[in-house]
């Protein structure tokens, strides 16, 4: 039927698209596919959570077809249908069709569309979805000429349908300016304050603002219409209880979408029994998480453990949880070899803060959260205990992941259960055995954190004490904070001796040797290291804390000018790196065994085993291990490499201001140490003598910028590292030196 058909001829008719009264906002990537699928499937159904803005960018992706349609386009509310009966009778009244008869409205609508060629939009489906799916499987199978646009919380499961899953809006930076987040907010606020503006000022607190409220547009909107009576940081401190702040939405909006509260409380109505009994129990996650996770804690009391994946199915289905593929490696960081892949390419599942939340308030009306959290509790222990077994091993990147992964829980797991009394010593327990996430990827100042907080509520000399305080000794000796290292390290020490913790003796005289080390005292800390050596073979220990006991014995003997006995350690640790698959602790080795190689005049040799120091230490985000790495790079380009090669001066001092940053995230450079310290003065002395004043600190201000990815990339050389920046514009790097052979795991 041509444009002068039945359902062409009324035009603009009741059920035509609503003009839009206030600003479309961000949905670019959103509009360009589904206007793909529109041109190639006959269903699409837009599905998301409540308030995330599915009906707006429906009628936005409707209105720009609407020229692909001779017959016209029409909206249906299907959300203002209560009964499943009356459905097809609202169709006919969207589509201006009036018939008198008693014959069913299917009938009517197939006779009256016969030859149409029209996209019909469903809107908020998700109360009649299986109403819904039967009606537009019979018009499709009908009406060759008509197109379905569909919005729901949960899919039609209709056959031939294709679904685009609309997510918050991004409430994070990128290259395009202002996120699209803190861009609907400035919109809306200028509407109900017309001199609102937005400063550079203003913009941290209304993108955290905007954060906290998980970019829900409906959200963001109704917390800019607050601005009448509040102001941006009087919105963001009400947010805890964010159900009572955002409510007032306009009078024109549908009533499901006048606040928060009742959009959400629209998802739980649909949801049966068991899936809102799940839903109340996932909201003790924060972040992601895994189904095996969510089977341990939830799973009892009314769900069974084999049908938790049909449950989270349905749950993700009605866009209560998300389903999350986790990259292979951090945003903004390289990806893990496809070898190490394995646990973080899995499927997680994610709750949006705004969900979690109302969530948790039908769980403490259970009288079930305590219980709950405990389950969680348990879990997330478990995680960090096999962390630490299998941290020493061939599946140390993979087991850093997986930590990463789970940090947002384990930070749950750990407040809850420094809040609760009774669970101290567990709290020192977690904390402890986290020692390799702390140390070993780049969070030195959290564990502190933690650790500090656990040893204060637990003063009882207990296993799970002795082992938090050499841990904390460990990480405060590394931030240079020896007055803090030293107590903490003689009452692990005293406690030993007085319990007879053969172990715990040996880590505390381990640490001990570390803070002689770095005390400038080589030949007490080769004394301390021998001993607790000697500790460890008694009581069979084995481990990457014992590795590092060999490598900083060897630099201890390097330090006193022993070099071959050094060199002895460095290669002994090497082959039992090499015989376990151990990864971190041999990139340590490796920053040694350059720093012996310079001493012995092998700068290409130096080079390769500083490049592969830095890469090994950037898969597990080790900034003190990539610190170390690139400090002994900016040395070497002070070097010729070979006959015929020069230094690069410049090179040097750029990676001198690169390492200057990185310093500030670990603590104080070299630990406040003279000995670590003096290949940094002789670097800088030599760039010093043959540059000018100012090519010595324009040099250092370009490194000085660079983000810790730039850093790494230029201390590699290498522009085709995969997921790295390539060059900043500035002096060329020196020719690539040949890398070391990798470690083989068995």
């Amino acid at each position: 039927m041509s444009s002068e058909s039945a359902a062409g001829r009324r035009g603009a008719a009741a059920g035509g698209l609503p003009a839009e009264v206030t600003s479309f906002v961000g949905r670019r990537e959103e509009l360009t596919a589904l206007a793909g699928l529109l041109a190639r499937a006959r269903l699409v159904t837009v599905t998301g959570p409540g308030g995330v803005g599915k009906s707006r960018l429906a009628v936005r992706a409707a209105a720009r077809a609407a020229r692909s349609f001779p017959d016209g386009v029409r909206l249906v509310e299907v959300a203002e249908v209560q009964d499943a009966l009356l459905l097809g009778h609202a169709v006919l009244e969207a589509l201006g069709l009036t018939d008198s008869t008693a014959r069913p409205p299917l009938d009517v609508l197939v006779e009256q569309l016969a030859g149409c060629r029209l996209l019909l939009v469903l809107d908020g489906c998700e109360h009649l979805v299986a109403a819904c799916a039967e009606l537009v499987d019979a018009l499709l199978r009908a009406l060759p000429g008509l197109r379905v646009l569909a919005t729901s919380r949960e899919s039609l499961q209709s056959t031939g349908e294709h679904l685009l899953a609309v997510a918050p809006l991004p409430v994070a930076s990128g290259p395009a300016g202002l996120p699209d987040a803190v861009q609907l907010f400035a919109d809306r606020a200028r509407a109900v304050l017309p001199g609102f503006t937005l400063g550079p000022a203003d913009e941290p607190d209304i993108t955290q603002l905007c954060r906290r409220l998980d970019g829900i547009p409906l959200a963001v909107e109704l917390a800019a219409g607050r601005l009448r009576a509040l102001s941006v940081e009087q919105i963001a401190a009400r947010l805890d209880d964010r159900f009572k702040l955002l409510t007032g939405g306009s009078r024109g909006a549908l009533p499901r979408h006048q606040t928060l509260r009742t959009t959400i409380g629209w998802s739980h109505e649909l949801c049966t029994v068991q899936e809102r009994l799940l839903w109340a129990r996932l909201s003790v996650f924060a972040g992601s998480f895994e189904l095996e996770a969510a089977e341990y804690v939830c799973a009892g009391d009314g769900i069974e453990a084999d049908e938790m994946l049909d449950l989270i199915g349905d749950l993700i289905n009605k866009s209560v949880l998300l389903r999350v593929s986790e990259p292979a490696g951090r945003p903004g960081g390289p990806r893990r070899p496809a070898r190490w892949s394995s646990g973080a390419g899995a499927v997680r599942y994610r709750m949006l803060d705004t969900l979690r939340e109302y969530g948790g308030q039908w769980l403490r009306a259970t009288g079930d959260e305590q219980r709950l959290l405990r389950r969680h509790r348990d879990w997330y222990l478990g995680v960090a205990t096999w962390g630490e077994v299998e941290w020493f091993g061939p599946r140390q990147a993979e087991t850093a992941e997986r930590t990463e992964l789970a940090h947002p829980n384990l930070r749950a797991a750990l407040e809850f259960c420094l809040a609760e009394p009774g669970e101290e010593q567990i709290a020192l327990l977690m904390a402890g055995t986290l020692w390799f996430y702390w140390v070993g990827c780049g969070h030195l100042g959290e564990g502190r954190h933690w650790l500090d907080r656990a040893l204060a509520l637990a003063p009882e000399p207990t296993e799970a004490r002795a082992k938090a305080l050499w841990v904390t000794g460990y990480m405060a000796t590394l931030q240079g904070d020896l007055h803090r290292a030293a107590p903490a390290l003689e009452e692990c020490r005293r406690q030993a001796l007085a319990t007879g913790d053969d172990r715990a003796l040996a880590y505390a005289l381990h640490r001990q040797g570390c803070a002689a080390l770095i005390g400038d005292e080589p030949g007490r800390a080769t004394e301390l290291f021998e001993e607790a050596l000697w500790h460890y073979n008694t009581i069979g220990e084995l481990n990457s804390n014992v590795l590092m006991a060999m490598f900083e014995l060897g630099v201890a003997h390097l330090f006193q000018g022993d070099r071959e006995t050094g060199e002895l350690w460095f290669g002994r640790v090497r082959e039992l790196c090499e015989e376990h698959g151990e990864q971190w602790a041999y990139a340590y080795g490796l920053y040694a065994m350059a720093y012996a190689q310079w001493l012995a005049g092998d700068v290409r040799l130096a080079r390769a085993y500083a490049r592969e120091c830095v890469r090994l230490n950037y898969l597990f985000r080790d900034l003190l291990g990539i610190v170390l790495g690139v400090e002994v790079l900016a040395l070497l380009e002070t070097e010729p490499a070979g006959p015929g090669e020069d230094c690069d001066l410049v090179e040097a001092r750029v990676l001198q201001g690169a390492a200057h940053r990185i310093w500030q995230g670990v603590g104080k450079p070299f630990f406040g140490s003279r000995i670590f310290n003096g290949a940094h003065q002789e670097c800088e002395a030599r760039a010093r003598a043959g540059l000018t004043e100012q090519e010595f600190l324009e040099a250092f201000e370009l490194g000085a910028v660079l983000d810790l990815d730039a850093a790494v990339g230029r201390a590699l050389g290498d522009e085709e590292r995969p997921g790295g920046p390539g060059r900043l514009p500035g002096p060329r790097p020196s020719p690539r030196s040949p890398s070391p052979s990798p470690v083989r795991n068995p």
